[in-house]
């Protein structure tokens, strides 16, 4: 069974194969909605999609085993090119094209290592180019 690595948190759960990357977090106590940098973490708890792929709040790095998830689908990579409702989502995005993804649209086929609530740099290297 993969196994499922959260570097923030320092938590590591067992998953079944094929199992959805935010369900399995929920149920495990992870926070997926930490705000933008951590601010609005207790909001976004409330207000958010709930799975539904639209507000791009659950994002997410992969940051090892990418060939163990989903492959990213259509309307993910549409909402991080589309910066409505949450332009955060679009801008957490620049720079980390091959890693981040949406926990609500995320399978999980292997063991893979998450960190929760990417940081956004609005002034890093990728940000203007």
């Amino acid at each position: 069974m993969p196994i499922i690595k959260f570097i923030k948190e320092k938590k590591e759960i067992e998953v079944p194969q094929g199992a959805n990357l935010r369900k399995a977090a929920l149920e495990a106590g992870i926070n997926l909605y930490q705000g933008i940098n951590g601010f609005g973490a207790s909001i976004n708890k409330v207000f958010n999609c709930h799975g539904l792929g639209q507000c791009g709040m659950c994002r997410v790095l992969i940051t090892k085993g990418m060939e163990n998830a989903s492959p990213m689908g259509a309307m993910e990579k549409f909402k991080f090119r589309v910066p409505v409702p949450d332009p955060m989502a679009a801008l957490a995005y620049v720079g980390h094209e091959q890693t981040m993804r949406l926990a609500c649209y995320t399978e999980v086929n292997g063991d893979v290592e998450v960190q929760t609530g990417p940081e956004i740099d609005l002034f890093g290297e990728n940000f203007f180019s």
